[in-house]
Formats: structure tokens, C-alpha cells, sequence
């Protein structure tokens, strides 16, 4: 009788094993669960897109592809996220809401609360990880923003990462937000350098699409049977505002009639297209807007070249998108195909009254001068700028809705959602009315594609889906609202919505919450949120607000805060955070560092210390740099000498040597001693013999920029204006190392 051996590694194995194959039989497990024939799912996440973005939305920017979907599925009029970028994300990718999660503000920090912890629990489990076992392939491209920032750099840990998260593809980047021509990109779990310059004609937004058709393009070649979804999540249209030359001439002079005649065309559009109902009112300007009329030249002349950048970072986005709905519809993937098309946010106040020259200035509290954006006007939109939109212009985004991004008003909170599915939609070109929120994206996919979330994944128990499907509002323009109440929060301010009513307060930067007023308004019947019926209706007031304190307290929103960003990313550094030292050491070669975890140089001596081999006659080039073209600084050599340049909201000091560096010289230094706030006496040494010195002001408060740090080379969006390129260093960077005094 032949001898049946059990398998140890596979106590379940249900075939014989014998001694040899001839009295074996062979056995495979079941698939779990058969998804061929299901359809593929594509969500486009855009960013600070505004309700009026969109051409399909009433705006006169060209979004053709974009409105071919929805002349070909359905918009959305009363769809609505949270004010800010990472909360969003959080809701759409788990169907929860963001504070239960733990990203109730920005992934960038941990404040040490379970609401704010800057990383999505394990017991929420994202879209991709449910498709992903259910037997999709799962790709994300573009921003990511979820992962702990000091969790983003070579050392990992790289859990919270795509790849950590359900995806089995990455490339992107993982931060709020990247220079488009000088990118800090990421492929899988490493950094890479971007495939092109500025020069060559290189743009992220390209780079995105084309990663995104070349993962396609490897997937259905070689397992077609298998669906995909692609989570693909563009930088546009949050800061910094850059576009290729030729878009950004298609929108010379197009906006030289003001954000006021914008909104009014914008407003008729959206009525013509029946987005609005027709008895919606255009709300009034928020204060700090004024009249274009009452404007300057100078500022009009200033303000319609920002939003000549911003308009066409759009287009160039929607013409890539172009490219990919070609692709998937060359292959036959379009029709069976649900794609879904929305921002994460209203359109940013980040800009402030008069734009931004320097994306930096708002997380500094402060704004670019009119003087300061007038003189980099002719930089606006190209790879020597980062820009961000006037306060009149994020209005006229938001048309015909009050406030912005941060705000729980409607234009901080409603955008354009656009669902298209060819074999699936019956109602196409419909507007549904219905309010939805972005803790409904989930539910509905998983509903519309047949996967059921799981109870537990990785042995870790899963919270329910806060959100619910809308699959029947998809069927049926009539039918009813998946939820009758939603909550709203951020950094501070809040807001209630139950059955068409919605309270509101918003919140004083500073002041005490318990302070903060409560508005009411009836959404059913004021569309934009302009007459507030506090007076009238103190009992649905009370009512309202007694439910956000429910919601608030059920799903972890408190305690409240209301601090920048800088200030918490400078304040709360968590154990092991790679932040939470006052000595750094960086090898030559060594992988960039995310700007978020760069050294805290700020208002405390400190000294960057470049050990490098024996320095030769000609050797000149970058020792180590932290910034890009907004700010930051640089310690380099060049004919000889020893520079340190400081840039900090475009203010440039500048330390030269004043004799040349000794051949032979092995270790060169910056040092600061501070003298008084934000203030000191800046020194250069080389083998311990100072070269100079001088006085230094005005030294960031809390954030210089939102670029990378890099040793032996600058290597993306430059630093410093004396020099071109990466300006590498021609000898060896052996080590750079930061030592700070206490803060």
C-alpha cells in the first residue's frame, strides 16, 4: 500500500501525497472569490477644484474630456467632502468618516490624540485592500498624502504607504503637494528621480497619466481576465499652479475681465446646465474680496495672471486625463469601466487676498504683498514659481457658493462629482440633487462591483462603513437620500447637515470655541447658503447643533484645534520620530529627505557640518541643500569659496567666504547663533577657520519650504539662483551633519 504523507505547511491540503508523483495527487485551492467579467473602477481625484472647476460645472475652462463623462454618466450638485485634503482621502478610500480613522486634519502630523493621528487605523481597511482580496489589481497614482509624514522617508516604516494599503503599484508622491516640474516622486517603496527636466519638456501631471497607461498597459496584457482599479489622484489644482508654456499662452487675456464677470458667466452656465436650480443665489463676495472694478492695475493686471495658471494646469490635466479614457477605450476597458471624477476639496483661501508668489507664506501666517507677486510676475506658472490664486479668484471657483477649503460653508465642503459607467448607467447626462458625501464612495463601488467588505483583514476586526451606498440614486433621480445627517469639521469649524438643514460655525482662529456663532441655513431652499434662519428656527438651531455634539462625540473629533500647521508639525514629534533628535548625520549618496522631516533648524543655534574628501583646486557644487525655488537654504562651494544662501518668503541672505577655501580641506561648516528671535549671527568655517560672518534676520518662524533635503547635489526645484541644475558636487560628500541647540 504507498505511504500518504501530510503536509505540515499545508495542514488543509486536500490532494494525496505519495512517495513520488506516480501515487500522488495534486490539488489546489479554490479562488476565493472569481471577479473575472466584474467591471474595472477608476477614481480621479482632483485637488482644491472648486464646484464651478469644470467646464460640465459652468466653468469656461476647457474640460472636454472630463464632460464628455458626464454627458455620458451623471453629476452630482449637492456632493460633498471634508475642507481639507488628507481627511477627504481618508473618507473616500474606507467609507469612513475622517476623524474615526485618525486623520482629522493632515496626514503631516500627530497631535497624540486617537482623531488626529495622521495615519488611517488598520480597523478601517481602504477600498484597495477589500478589491485587492476579493481578486482586483490595485494601482494608485499621483498624491497619497495618508501616510505619517515622518514615516515617508528611506527608513520607512512603509505600512502606511500604497503598497501597505492595499495597492500592489505606486507612483507618486506622498505629501500634500509637489513641484510639477521638480517633483519629489516615489515608485512602489522608493524614491526616484523624475524621468525628466523642465527643459525637456517634462511635467508631472504627464509622468502621472503616462505611469498610469504603462501599469494598465502591463495588467490587461497579461492578465486581462482580472479587473483593475486605479485610484489616480493628480495634483491639480492645489498649489503650486505650474503648466506647460503653450496652455499657459491659451489663457493670456481671457481673464482680464475679472473674477466678477467670471462668476456672473459662471453662474447663467450652471443655471443653463441645470447644475443650480434656478432660483439659487449668487452669493455676495466674502469679505477681503473687493469689486475687480476697485482694483488697481497693477492687481488686475497680477490677479488674471494667476488665475491664467490655474486654468491652465486644469486643462493640461483634463488633456491627459484624455489620454488615459483613450487608451482604456482603444482596449475595449472603457464601457465596462465605472469611473469616478471628483475634487477633494473647495478651491484654496490658501492664497490670500492678493495671491502667493511664495506657497509657504499662509502655513507662516502670513500673505505675498501685491509688490512682492509683481516682482516674479513674469515667473507665474513656470518652473521658476509656485503659485496659489487670489481669495477673489478661490470665490469664483467656488461659484455660486460662500467661503473656501477649511471652511464647512459650501465651498469649502461641496465639488463636483461626475460618475460614469457605460454598460452599467441608464440615466445619462442626469443631475442628481441628493446629498452625498465622500464616506458613500466606498459603500457604492463595493455595492456596484459586487465585493463585500470584509469583517476582519489581517486579523484585525473592521469598523462598519460609516457611509451608504447610492446605487439607487444612480438608478433613479427620485429616490431618496442613503443618509439623513452628516457632521463636518476642521480645525475648528463645524457643521451639521439633517434632511436639508445645516447649522454652521465658523471658527476665530485664536478665540474660544464655546464663543463661535451658530448659523442655520434651510439647503433645500438656498442652494449657496445665503440667508442664515438662526432667528427664525432657534429650535432646529438647538436641534442641529445638539446632534453635532453627538456626532463629535461618537466619532472622535475632539478635543478641537485650531493651530497652523507649522506650528503643530514644529510642536508634536512622536517617540522615534526621525525628527526627535538634535543630532543628524547624512551620508553622501544618501536618499532624499521629505521637506516634513528635515531638521527643525528653526529659532535655535545650529550647525551643518559638510565632511568631504581632501578639497581639490577645482572641486565646486552643492554639500547639502533643503528647499526649492520658494525657499530654504544651501551650503555650497563655487570658485573657491564657501557660500551659505538662506531664502525665506523671498527674502535671500547670502554668507560668501571672504577668502577662497585651502586645497586639502577636509570639513567646511555653517554655524547660527541665535541672538534674539528668529534672529543671529550667521558663520561659515573651513578645518576650523572662520571665514566669515554677519548678522541674520527674519529667519523661518516654523516652515521654510515644502522641498526635500539633499546631500552632494540640489537635486529638484533649485534652491538658489547661482547656479544652474543639481549643480552637483564634484568631489566626495563623505557626511553632512546637523547638530541643534536646544529649542
Amino acid at each position: 500500500m504507498a505511504t500518504s504523507f501530510q503536509s505540515e505547511a499545508e495542514p488543509d491540503f486536500q490532494g494525496v501525497v505519495g512517495n513520488d508523483f506516480r501515487d500522488s495527487v495534486p490539488w489546489w485551492p479554490p479562488m476565493e472569490s472569481d471577479v473575472r467579467g466584474k467591471p474595472d473602477v477608476v477614481v480621479v481625484v482632483l485637488d482644491d477644484v472648486g464646484f464651478a472647476g469644470l467646464g460640465c460645472y459652468g466653468a469656461e475652462i476647457d474640460t472636454p474630456a472630463i464632460d464628455a463623462l458626464a454627458a455620458a454618466g451623471i453629476r452630482f450638485n449637492d456632493f460633498n467632502v471634508t475642507p481639507l485634503c488628507s481627511p477627504t482621502r481618508a473618507c473616500l478610500l474606507t467609507g469612513r468618516n475622517h476623524h474615526s480613522v485618525g486623520m482629522a486634519y493632515l496626514s503631516n502630523v500627530d497631535s497624540g490624540f486617537p482623531g488626529y493621528r495622521g495615519r488611517v487605523t488598520e480597523s478601517a481597511g481602504t477600498l484597495a485592500e477589500v478589491l485587492q482580496h476579493a481578486g482586483y489589481a490595485t494601482l494608485a497614482i499621483g498624491k497619497w498624502h495618508l501616510a505619517p509624514l515622518e514615516e515617508t522617508t528611506a527608513a520607512g516604516p512603509y505600512d502606511q504607504w500604497p503598497l501597505g494599503r492595499g495597492f500592489g503599484r505606486y507612483y507618486g508622491f506622498l505629501d500634500a503637494l509637489t513641484d510639477h516640474f521638480y517633483p519629489d516622486v516615489v515608485e512602489d517603496n522608493h524614491r526616484v528621480g523624475p524621468p525628466g527636466r523642465p527643459e525637456d519638456g517634462y511635467h508631472l501631471t504627464e509622468d502621472l497619466v503616462d505611469h498610469s497607461i504603462s501599469y494598465l498597459r502591463d495588467q490587461v496584457s497579461v492578465k486581462p481576465e482580472q479587473p483593475f482599479f486605479l485610484y489616480l489622484a493628480f495634483g491639480t489644482a492645489h498649489c503650486p499652479h505650474q503648466a506647460p508654456q503653450e496652455y499657459l499662452d491659451k489663457y493670456r487675456g481671457r481673464y482680464d475681465i475679472g473674477w466678477d464677470a467670471i462668476r456672473r458667466q459662471r453662474f447663467e452656465r450652471q443655471k443653463e446646465l441645470g447644475v443650480i436650480p434656478p432660483d439659487t443665489e449668487l452669493a455676495p463676495l466674502n469679505p477681503g474680496v473687493e469689486e475687480w472694478d476697485n482694483l488697481s492695475a497693477d492687481q488686475q493686471k497680477l490677479f488674471a495672471r494667476f488665475q491664467e495658471a490655474y486654468a491652465a494646469m486644469l486643462d493640461h490635466t483634463d488633456v491627459q486625463l484624455g489620454r488615459l479614457f483613450g487608451f482604456l477605450d482603444s482596449i475595449g476597458r472603457l464601457d465596462n469601466t465605472i469611473v469616478v471624477v471628483l475634487s477633494d476639496n473647495g478651491a484654496s483661501q490658501e492664497g490670500g487676498p492678493d495671491g502667493g508668489a511664495d506657497i509657504v507664506t499662509y502655513e507662516e501666517d502670513r500673505f505675498c504683498t501685491v509688490d512682492f507677486n509683481m516682482e516674479r510676475y513674469d515667473t507665474i506658472g513656470s518652473p521658476h514659481s509656485q503659485t496659489n490664486i487670489p481669495w477673489g479668484w478661490a470665490q469664483a471657483a467656488n461659484t455660486p457658493l460662500r467661503w473656501y477649503k477649511q471652511n464647512t460653508y459650501a465651498g469649502g465642503v461641496r465639488t463636483p462629482l461626475v460618475v460614469s459607467w457605460p454598460d452599467g448607467l441608464t440615466d445619462i447626462g442626469g443631475v442628481r440633487s441628493q446629498f452625498v458625501h465622500a464616506i458613500d464612495i466606498a459603500p457604492t463601488l463595493l455595492d456596484l462591483v459586487g465585493v463585500s467588505p470584509r469583517e476582519s483583514y489581517e486579523g484585525v476586526a473592521q469598523m462598519p462603513h460609516h457611509g451608504a451606498s447610492i446605487r439607487s440614486v444612480l438608478d433613479d433621480e427620485d429616490a431618496a437620500a442613503p443618509r439623513g445627517r452628516q457632521y463636518f469639521e476642521m480645525i475648528g469649524h463645524r457643521a451639521m447637515w439633517n434632511d436639508g438643514w445645516k447649522a454652521l460655525a465658523r471658527h476665530r482662529r485664536n478665540e474660544p470655541f464655546e464663543e463661535d456663532p451658530w448659523e442655520l441655513y434651510h439647503i433645500d431652499s438656498d442652494f449657496s447658503e445665503c440667508k442664515d434662519v438662526a432667528a427664525e428656527h432657534p429650535d432646529k438651531l438647538a436641534e442641529l447643533v445638539d446632534q453635532w455634539s453627538e456626532e463629535a462625540a461618537r466619532y472622535s473629533v475632539f478635543p478641537l484645534d485650531d493651530r497652523y500647521l507649522a506650528v503643530r508639525a514644529s510642536t508634536f514629534q512622536t517617540p522615534g520620530s526621525p525628527r526627535a533628535r538634535q543630532v543628524f548625520s547624512y551620508l553622501g549618496g544618501s536618499s532624499r529627505v521629505p521637506g516634513g522631516v528635515t531638521p527643525l533648524v528653526f529659532n535655535r543655534d545650529f550647525t551643518i557640518t559638510a565632511r568631504i574628501s581632501p578639497l581639490q583646486e577645482s572641486d565646486q557644487g552643492v554639500l547639502v541643500a533643503v528647499g526649492d525655488v520658494s525657499g530654504g537654504y544651501v551650503l555650497y562651494i563655487a570658485d573657491r569659496l564657501l557660500v551659505f544662501e538662506y531664502c525665506y518668503l523671498g527674502d535671500r541672505q547670502t554668507l560668501e567666504s571672504e577668502t577662497p577655501i585651502r586645497a586639502g580641506t577636509s570639513e567646511v561648516s555653517f554655524r547660527f547663533i541665535k541672538t534674539g528671535d528668529y534672529q543671529g549671527i550667521g558663520s561659515l568655517r573651513a578645518d576650523g577657520r572662520t571665514l566669515g560672518e554677519q548678522k541674520m534676520s527674519d529667519m523661518a518662524q516654523g516652515m521654510i519650504s515644502w522641498g526635500s533635503l539633499s546631500v552632494g547635489a540640489d537635486t529638484l526645484s533649485p534652491v538658489s539662483r547661482s547656479y544652474e541644475g543639481e549643480f552637483p558636487y564634484t568631489g566626495e560628500v563623505k557626511q553632512v551633519d546637523f547638530e541643534l541647540g536646544d529649542p
